[in-house]
């Protein structure tokens, strides 16, 4: 009932949207520049984050560029800096609530580097072959282009 006087935020409603992007820029700088936890690699960042519509709980994606070590580590490193986070966050951010912080390890971005890699590395072969059939195709018109001159000259 009080979803119809709009006492409930939707999950994708602006508010929402908003919410997501503020504790989003919050987290990054929280992250890259206030925590010296040595667990947490400095390659790490933040992907996405998904504040639940009531405010108690943020899913924050997390994207970690190094072995499978390295991103437990920092897993470990983020998940122990949680409520010192957490309280940054109700000291700069305005909310009622201050959602609690669940870290999960996204490896979207490293699967995109790796993608462009194997596109790259087909593409530099693929322009190898057709740079010797431009080469191939160029030999050719300059025969034919000798041989119309000579044609001409007879």
């Amino acid at each position: 009932m009080l979803e119809r006087y709009g006492l409930y935020m939707r999950k994708n409603s602006i508010k929402n949207t908003r919410i997501n992007g503020e504790v989003k820029k919050e987290l990054s700088i929280l992250i890259n520049r206030e925590i010296k936890d040595p667990r947490i690699n400095p390659m790490t960042t933040v992907i996405d984050v998904e504040v639940a519509p009531d405010l108690k709980t943020a899913k924050v994606y997390i994207s970690v560029m190094g072995d499978e070590e390295s991103k437990k580590e920092t897993y470990q490193g983020l998940k122990s800096a949680a409520s010192y986070m957490r309280g940054q966050l109700a000291r700069n951010l305005n909310l009622r609530n201050t959602p609690e912080l669940t870290f999960i390890i996204d490896d979207s971005i490293e699967y995109g580097v790796n993608m462009s890699k194997l596109i790259d590395e087909i593409n530099s072969k693929s322009s190898g072959y057709t740079d010797e059939v431009d080469d191939e195709i160029d030999d050719e018109v300059d025969d034919e282009v000798d041989n119309d001159e000579v044609n001409d000259e007879a």
